[in-house]
């Protein structure tokens, strides 16, 4: 069929319509893909030509800024501080021993660190940066940067290291930092990739070490252009890293200063807590040591000194020793017979100086005894012939449980290395533990506080806390995180008779402030801030019958490690309590002796917030008072470094 005109001309236009549509999307199609070819291949040439020679980029993590440490009050504990050091990377360097005899021309290297430092090259990879030299001073970094083009690998850096401006006073609290160590990836099984960079560092032990994920932060990332002997030319891009948490502690470091030179040299440890909160406001250990030392690697010969003194600085007595508590349990002994209504205040037990059981004769450390003895004078005058007859009516079981409900044989979950549990042992435990029956002179030893019985400093300053609040107080060690406070509680009531609560307390009360106590020399006399407390004195050998026979021998004519330890628990003040504390001396002798006016003295300092008025104490120790205040005060002041007052 013919198409007449009309339609061949509508059919034609229609046609060049799509013709030109078609035509202008491949001209715009073809224009696009040349402008971008054009801004790939010339304006972007450079940028792609790097990206192409892998071998002349390099990615390097920024470790983040670790979190700074503060007290309750602000001061810093733990913070960073610029270092110079040098790195090497042993690919770009080639000739390694080379290199660093050049350096070394040029400034002082340590063989030791060169030896580490060649340690690290053997098990990292060529391309990491290995450090050669730390903390050095700007002039030899100076000499290294302008002789740079004859050092190859050689590279001059500002980093951050931890400084402890408290020295030995927070060593077993916040720990320290160092180096990550092969044993330290071990331990995980997928280390974070900044863990990897050399001499890197973490937290080892103490509050440093528990908190270590908190506190480290995130790394950042850098990429740098690198010419062909594999020094940085320029850096083309920055991704910043996230700074750690800044911590907040509970501890009091004017508390914790002063607490810490008061035990002096003795092998030692005293634990603050706060009867309201639960919060630890001095937790000391002494010896102590300058964690400083590790923070880069500690020498053979420091080292071997801590190791090697017998009073054992090293170790964290506060949380990690395990005492028997001699007398000082002899109130859970007492509130478990009371709790049972085995016993009344006014009952009497009496005191011949022994008492025999199951064919063994058991002694009171007061060898002409103490005649007729109620609850209030066993505790005032420390009987045990008292302790041993409640033992054997109410049983085992019954006195573990109780040590239980105000804190002993419990693990605490504080921050710290090695937290113990202690032992409150039962009938039941030692079937378990030896295969053997409980026997009735385990019951009677157990009730003074020795035999199979242990507890921590930490641990008896919970049990004081509970006892004088009659709550189930936690200890917390951690305040704030970046400025968030963390979860306090007061604790519930424990479940034990208000009266019987009341009963141990007089008990306490007359220990230090009636004539006959055995913490009454050791008494405050300020009104408002009178102490209860309960010495003990744990021993650490056996006495034979020919010995008792002779005469026991004295403390002081023993081998130091043979003495007795020395206890005393507190809390102040009596009608209103704020803080409870425990002290424990190694080896100290007599709890009243060597441990009650140790525990006085702390208890006055948190009291008044500083050095306490000389009125506070009886009027003949004032003169020694005022003389170790001063001495102290001195001590405290040459340990001091010139920061250590920087406020949060």
């Amino acid at each position: 069929m013919k198409r007449n005109n009309k339609d061949v001309e509508s059919a034609h236009r229609k046609l060049t319509r799509r013709a030109i549509l078609l035509g202008g999307l491949q001209l715009a199609f073809a224009g696009g893909l040349a402008m971008r070819m054009r801004y790939l291949q010339v304006d972007q040439a450079d940028q792609f030509r790097l990206l192409a020679e892998e071998n002349r980029i390099n990615i390097r993590l920024i470790p983040p800024a670790r979190g700074q440490i503060y007290d309750r009050n602000g001061m810093v504990l733990a913070q960073n501080a610029q270092s110079y050091r040098i790195t090497i990377v042993p690919e770009d360097a080639g000739d390694v021993d080379e290199v660093i005899d050049s350096l070394s021309q040029l400034m002082p290297l340590d063989p030791e660190d060169i030896e580490r430092a060649k340690a690290e090259m053997r098990r990292s990879p060529p391309f990491l940066p290995i450090t050669l030299a730390d903390q050095i001073s700007w002039d030899d970094i100076s000499k290294v940067a302008v002789n740079a083009p004859a050092l190859p690998g050689i590279t001059p850096e500002v980093g951050l290291t931890r400084v402890y401006p408290q020295l030995e006073d927070f060593a077993h609290v916040v720990g320290y930092v160092g180096p990550v160590s092969d044993y330290d990836l071990s331990k995980l099984t997928d280390p974070e990739p900044v863990l990897r960079i050399p001499r890197f560092q973490i937290g080892k032990v103490g509050f440093e070490a528990k908190v270590e994920s908190g506190l480290r932060g995130k790394a950042g990332a850098k990429r740098v252009e690198v010419n062909a002997t594999g020094r940085v030319m320029r850096e083309l891009d920055r991704r910043e890293g996230e700074a750690g948490a800044d911590m907040q502690l509970t501890v009091d470091a004017e508390l914790q200063s002063y607490t810490q030179a008061r035990m002096g040299s003795e092998s030692a440890s005293t634990v603050v807590m706060d009867c309201e909160t639960g919060d630890i406001h001095a937790i000391t250990s002494s010896p102590s040591f300058d964690p400083n030392l590790f923070v880069r690697g500690i020498s053979v010969a420091d080292y071997r000194m801590l190791t090697d003194d017998k009073y054992r600085p090293l170790a964290n007595k506060s949380v990690q020793g395990t005492y028997p508590p001699g007398s000082t349990f002899k109130m859970i002994t007492a509130l478990a017979a009371l709790e049972e209504g085995l016993v009344g205040p006014e009952e009497t037990v009496w005191c011949p100086g022994h008492m025999e059981v199951s064919g063994r004769r058991f002694h009171c450390w007061k060898r002409a005894g103490h005649g007729h003895v109620d609850l209030n004078t066993s505790l005032k005058s420390s009987c045990d012939v008292y302790y041993y007859d409640l033992a054997i009516k109410v049983g085992m079981d019954k006195i573990s449980a109780m040590a239980q409900r105000f804190g002993l044989g419990v693990r605490h979950d504080l921050p710290m290395s090695a937290v113990a549990r202690g032992l409150a042992p039962n009938r039941a435990w030692k079937s378990e533990t030896y295969g053997q029956d409980w026997l009735v002179g385990d019951t009677v030893n157990a009730s003074i506080g020795q035999g199979y019985m242990l507890a921590s400093p930490l641990q008896l300053a919970v049990m004081t806390a509970r006892l004088a609040s009659g709550r189930a107080l936690e200890p917390r060690l951690l305040k704030s995180i970046d400025g968030i406070e963390q979860p306090s509680t007061g604790g519930a009531e424990i479940d034990v008779s208000a009266a019987n609560l009341n009963t141990i307390r007089k008990g306490m009360f007359s220990v230090s402030n009636e004539r006959r106590g055995t913490g009454y020399g050791s008494r405050i006399i300020a009104d408002g801030m009178r102490m209860a407390g309960k010495s003990g004195t744990s021993q650490v050998r056996n006495i034979t019958a020919a010995e008792r026979a002779a005469g026991v021998i004295r403390n002081e004519d023993l081998p130091w490690e043979r003495r007795d330890h020395a206890l005393f628990v507190a809390y102040a003040p009596y009608d209103n309590p704020k803080y409870a504390v425990s002290v424990v001396v190694e080896h100290g002798g007599g709890g009243s002796k060597a441990a009650a006016p140790i525990a006085r003295d702390v208890l006055l300092q948190a009291l008044y917030g500083g050095t306490p008025p000389l009125d506070a104490y009886p009027t003949k120790d004032r003169d020694r008072i005022k003389t170790q205040q001063e001495r102290l005060e001195q001590e405290r002041l040459k340990r001091k470094r010139p920061n250590d007052s920087s406020q949060a």
